[in-house]
Order: C-alpha cells, then sequence, then structure tokens
C-alpha cells in the first residue's frame, strides 16, 4: 500500500493571518526565541510567556483554514492508501479544515499542561503564572507547546511513518528546526519520493528530489490533483 507523510510548518498557515516565525517579518524578528519559547524563558518571566500565548491563541480563534488546509484534508479522505499528516503548527487549522488525523509534534496553542502531574485539558483564552491544574490543583499550568530544547512530541510514531512511507512532503516548512529538518533523510532512506512545497527555498532544499515553489493556496492544492490523478 502506498503510504503518504506529509509534514506542515508556518508557511502554509500564512495566509491564513498566523504569522510565520522566522525569515522577513517573522516573529522571531521582532521577538527573542530564548526570551518566549525555551524553559529557561518561562522560569525567568512566565507572566510575559504567557501573554505571548495568551496573544497567539486569541489570535487563532481568529482565523480560519485557507486552501492549502482545505486540499490536504481532501487528499487524507480520498487518497486509497495512507496519509499520515504530521505539523509543527499549533495552530487547529488542519482540523478545522476537516483533517481526519493530526499529529502535532510541537503540540497545540489551545491545550494546556501541568508540569506537576502531566495531566492535559483545553486552555481558557487566558492563562497567567499560578494557573491551576483542573486534576491535582497544583499552581503549575503552562501551554502545552513544545519549546527549544524541550522534545517533540509522538517521535516514535513519526519515526515510524517516515520508515514505511513512499512519498514525503514537506510543506511551508524553513528546514532549520531539528528532528523536523531532518526528515526528509529519513523518508529518503527508506526509499520514498521526497518534494518540497514552499513560498521559497527552504534550509534543506537540496535533500529534495522534486520542489514546487508558490503560495501555498496554489500550489498545495495543485499537487494535490496530481497525486489524486485528477
Amino acid at each position: 500500500m502506498d503510504r503518504i507523510v506529509i509534514l506542515t510548518g508556518a508557511g502554509i498557515s500564512a495566509e491564513s493571518g498566523m504569522g510565520t516565525y522566522r525569515g522577513p517579518g517573522g516573529l522571531w524578528d521582532s521577538m527573542r526565541i530564548a526570551d518566549l519559547a525555551t524553559p529557561e524563558g518561562y522560569a525567568r518571566d512566565p507572566a510575559r510567556v504567557h501573554e505571548f500565548y495568551n496573544m497567539r491563541r486569541q489570535r487563532s480563534a481568529t482565523v480560519a483554514p485557507n486552501a492549502a488546509h482545505e486540499a490536504i484534508a481532501r487528499l487524507q479522505r480520498d487518497y486509497g492508501g495512507k496519509v499520515t499528516l504530521i505539523t509543527q503548527n499549533v495552530d487547529g487549522l488542519h482540523e478545522a479544515a476537516g483533517s481526519p488525523s493530526v499529529i502535532h509534534m510541537h503540540g497545540r496553542l489551545a491545550g494546556a499542561l501541568c508540569t506537576a502531574c502531566d495531566h492535559r485539558w483545553d486552555a481558557p483564552d487566558e492563562m497567567s503564572p499560578g494557573h491551576p491544574c483542573p486534576a491535582c490543583a497544583a499552581p503549575e499550568a503552562r501551554p502545552d507547546v513544545v519549546w527549544f530544547g524541550e522534545m517533540p512530541y509522538h517521535m516514535e510514531e513519526i519515526t515510524a511513518a517516515l520508515a514505511r512511507c513512499t512519498l514525503f512532503a514537506a510543506i511551508g516548512t524553513s528546514g532549520q528546526v531539528y528532528p523536523a529538518a531532518g526528515f526528509v533523510q529519513e523518508a529518503f532512506r527508506a526509499g520514498a519520493h521526497t518534494v518540497e512545497i514552499n513560498l521559497e527555498p527552504s534550509a534543506v532544499v537540496s535533500d529534495f528530489a522534486e520542489t514546487r515553489f508558490g503560495r501555498a493556496t496554489q500550489t498545495v492544492p495543485a499537487w494535490v490533483d496530481d497525486v489524486l490523478g485528477r
């Protein structure tokens, strides 16, 4: 059975109004990663980190999936083989577009995590230092997102999918963040055809057998049509 693995990054959500993190105009142009997206930054100033993720959470609630998200959902529904969708994004736009299954390797903006008991629940619009866990009441709630220096979620499942895939596509990724930037090499070793779909070449573009450049809302639906033979 043919098996497709798709990795998506911030570029697929940019046209929905969710800003990218890297590149011109990205969030990390004006904000320091070390302050907002590391365990050390959270330890230094948890209020500032909560404020940032409250803002991102509220922003994500105002945007809608675009044609690229919808095309991937269509591929998952209509393809005759297995389609595994992995996203680096913490928004919920793939689910909003109708994707039946999404692996969130970097967590979800809509989630909260208790660092005392590992309980997870739907985050409120506003979180702050000392927010209590609904399971154990410890004041240890944080955003359920993976920060730099932390292990991404679901790596065993992802590794297994890459080892079996026949087609690997990276969509809207910078190729600068590992381990995701190395997925193309894992897929290549498994014998898969590899394709990068991006607005511009990523840092690992030379690792791909095929490239398609342009706006995600145009390139992704066209690629999905090709895969489905339409």
